[in-house]
């Protein structure tokens, strides 16, 4: 009996607690690490160059990066198994630059001929990507230029008729605008942060405008979801491509909980809209074991989908946890948590918004304050003097 108890506690015991291995290359390029299912590797021969968007071409052949000193990347990630052909290098290749600003979002336009980038210096860049991007992508096809900030997120309006070609935009200046990102051309400007109310809730107090965090556009190109930063929820416009036009549809708030999402994304053939939240290495209250976790909430948004008609549908709301598809499971694997207290979230809205505006706003130095930075520099530090 007492042999069976402890056979049990040590099967328990297994369950709960997983060891940790380590592998090292035999010339030390990377570290895996091991713990239960999970797998982590450590490339110690790649820079340290912190990677601020990326994006797949339509065809699936290439990936491209950005860094956050202005470069955009190309690796080539096509499928080369045929027998004839040789395997081909999977090294990143620049293909282009912002000239040392940060790009805080790449797209591939839907019919591939096009990669547009995003700045901090408020700049949107067309770019014809070539049929051999490994040799670089040199012809500027426009710039979208009108913005007031950073520019923060980017979505192509989606047409039956190729001769739109449309793009939409979001930005730290709270506005959202609709391009002709062909000829560069701004068709139309709406006032997000206006028309969800947060200037008016703000007025009065030396703060900055709310920031246009992610936005994304539905299959037909009727309707664009906007995330601002401020707003417990989402603001919903309406596209009309005929006028070509932007018009605020419908203002939907979570509520009960401070839920402000930080990225919003939609699929193409599920009427669903999904929402997160989140922040890294918050705090947490009530002297947890934990005192730091990676703090995420999701919450869906149904009936995201247009009637036809000039409104949206009355169905649209946000569901319940108990309604989203696969509910806990899914909820348990890109949360970590089902129930995290109230305090926490409010304490991680605070963080996104002050670490967005601290990655993305332009700083301003005095020249003796970029001289002692200019000092600090991790590349002047590791360079060797001549002899």
């Amino acid at each position: 009996m007492e042999d069976t108890h402890m056979e049990e506690s040590e099967q328990k015991l297994e369950s709960e607690v997983a060891p940790a291995l380590i592998a090292i290359h035999p010339n030390q390029k990377f570290i895996s690490v091991s713990i239960g299912s999970e797998l982590r590797v450590f490339n110690l021969q790649v820079s340290e160059k912190r990677v601020t968007s990326l994006a797949i071409s339509s065809d699936g052949k290439f990936l491209c990066f950005a860094d956050k000193f202005g470069v955009v990347y190309v690796v080539d990630i096509g499928d080369h198994s045929c027998e004839n052909q040789a395997p081909l290098s999977k090294k990143a290749v620049p293909i282009l630059s912002h000239y040392c600003s940060i790009i805080t979002r790449l797209e591939f336009s839907p019919d591939g001929q096009y990669i547009v980038t995003a700045d901090r210096d408020f700049k949107i860049r067309v770019t014809v990507f070539p049929k051999e991007p490994l040799n670089g992508a040199h012809e500027i096809q426009s710039f979208c230029l009108g913005h007031t900030d950073f520019v923060s997120c980017l979505a192509f309006v989606h047409c039956q008729d190729s001769a739109n070609q449309l793009l939409v935009s979001g930005s730290g200046d709270s506005t959202v605008r609709l391009w002709d990102y062909a000829s560069g051309s701004l068709l139309d400007t709406c006032d997000v942060g206006a028309k969800a109310g947060l200037l008016d809730s703000i007025q009065g107090q030396d703060e900055i405008l709310p920031a246009v965090t992610d936005l994304c556009a539905t299959p037909d190109g009727s309707l664009i979801a906007v995330a601002i930063q401020s707003l417990p929820g989402i603001l919903l416009l309406k596209c009309n491509l005929s006028s070509r036009t932007l018009s605020l549809s419908k203002v939907i708030s979570v509520d009960g909980e401070p839920f402000i999402p930080t990225s919003i994304g939609a699929s193409s053939s599920v009427p669903l809209l999904w929402m997160v939240m989140g922040a890294s290495s918050i705090s947490q209250p009530n002297n947890n074991k934990d005192s730091t976790a990676l703090l995420a909430r999701v919450r869906v948004l149904s009936g995201f989908d247009f009637n036809g008609s000039d409104s949206i549908s009355h169905e649209t709301r946000v569901l319940e946890d108990k309604e989203v598809p696969y509910s806990d499971p899914l909820l348990l694997e890109l949360q970590g948590k089902l129930c995290i207290g109230e305090e926490a979230f409010s304490t991680a809205a605070q963080a996104v918004k002050m670490s967005m505006r601290n990655l993305l706003i332009k700083k301003h130095y005095s020249a003796e304050r970029r001289e002692v930075r200019k000092k600090g520099r991790n590349d002047k530090k590791n360079q060797t003097p001549l002899s």
